[in-house]
């Protein structure tokens, strides 16, 4: 039995960097179930940093985010974590209504988002067809995310603060004595205080073992795959490009363009592989929207992207089970809000408070708490 502070269940990004923070005043194990950390959606990301996705709590966490993203400490990568992209949300002419008041919400948060017409847009990504994009939102300052590098860098300041990583160790029982947590593996077993559940989409799986009512976890596949860009054309410069419906999204990747039907199909917690019929419905949507022809489908994935029902992360400790503590929800929004959700993670599962910068920014301890489902 190995005694700790602290257990971390899941080696994804939420869990990841939650144990980094954790590790600077505590004794922290992290706890993965397959062979390396990040294998299931955190290995899977569309890898976008973006200040105007999702709701208030969530671009809260994502502008809180950026300092640490554009300069991590020291030693942290061997590269910038960031680099350029651009966003390009484009619509119809029925659309541009909308259009100008997500642009009006985005400036609010990022001042250099704006609204553009359908000349721009297509000045930036010149395959969007002239008949159906009638303008877009423009958010210049979007970034690409080195994902692997955002969550190796966690990772080892998890080892330099003197804590473990271990892998393949799918928690088999969780069990709660006088003493605190014994968590059984086949690993090991280890003891302590306090259980990060930041397992993903099995966190409800988990919560369920440890005695704790889940809190209505809807694992939702998203389906991603790989196509050649136009001949004749530079893509290095284009920003991700989708529509303001979300129904479908392409963005350069190495030579290559990534695409996705942006699909949020309900699973069960598996390792999710994509589907034909997803793929099929991406190629039809974009090719509505930009002159892409598709001659063959590069490689293709899916991951499992996890939602409760308001959309926003699940942090804090149960308000029914002693030690046991919330990490999850955090849909697509994980890599972007890494950093400040680790150190509000930290700070909740401390007893301190919210750190100031993001309070400042609305990120509330009721919005995250997990006693918001206890009804």
């Amino acid at each position: 039995m190995s005694a700790f502070d602290v257990v971390v269940v899941g080696g994804g990004i939420a869990g990841a960097s939650a144990a980094a923070v954790l590790s600077e005043t505590r004794r922290v194990v992290l706890l993965e179930r397959e062979g390396h950390p990040g294998y299931h959606t955190s290995g899977r990301s569309a890898a976008l940093f973006s200040e105007t996705y999702g709701n208030a709590t969530v671009r809260g966490l994502s502008v809180g985010s950026r300092a640490f993203l554009q300069s991590p400490p020291a030693g942290f990568a061997e590269h910038p974590i960031l680099s350029p992209r651009g966003g390009l949300f484009v619509g119809r002419a029925a659309h541009l209504a909308e259009i100008a008041k997500r642009a009006a919400e985005g400036v609010a948060l990022v001042p250099s988002v704006r609204a553009i017409d359908g000349a721009e847009a297509r000045r930036l990504v010149p395959i969007l067809r002239p008949d159906v994009v009638a303008g877009g939102i423009l958010e210049p300052d979007a970034m690409d995310i080195d994902t692997h590098g955002l969550l190796q860098g966690f990772l080892k300041v998890v080892r330099a603060n003197g804590g473990r990583v271990v892998t393949d160790a799918e928690v088999t029982a969780l069990n709660r004595g006088p003493g605190g947590w014994t968590v059984a593996t086949p690993a090991g077993s280890f003891a302590a205080p306090v259980v990060v559940n930041a397992a993903g989409a099995w966190a409800d799986v988990l919560a369920r073992m440890a005695g704790a009512a889940p809190v209505g976890l809807v694992p939702k596949r998203r389906t991603a795959f790989m196509v050649e860009p136009p001949a004749g054309l530079d893509i290095r410069d284009w920003p991700i490009t989708g529509t303001v419906e979300e129904n479908f999204y392409f963005k350069p990747d190495a030579g290559m363009l990534l695409c996705s039907p942006e699909d949020e199909t309900p699973s069960e917690p598996c390792d999710a592989q994509p589907e034909e019929i997803d793929i099929a419905i991406a190629v039809d949507r974009i090719q509505a929207t930009a002159d892409l022809p598709v001659r063959r489908i590069g490689r293709k994935w899916a991951g499992l992207r996890s939602f409760v029902a308001d959309k926003t992360p699940v942090v804090g400790f149960d308000p029914k089970v002693d030690g046991f503590f919330w990490l999850a929800g955090q849909g697509g929004y994980g890599f972007q809000t890494a950093p400040g959700m680790a150190t509000t993670a930290a700070a909740l599962a401390t007893g301190r408070p919210l750190p100031p910068g993001l309070a400042a920014l609305g990120v509330t301890e009721a919005a995250l708490s997990p006693a918001r489902f206890a009804a």
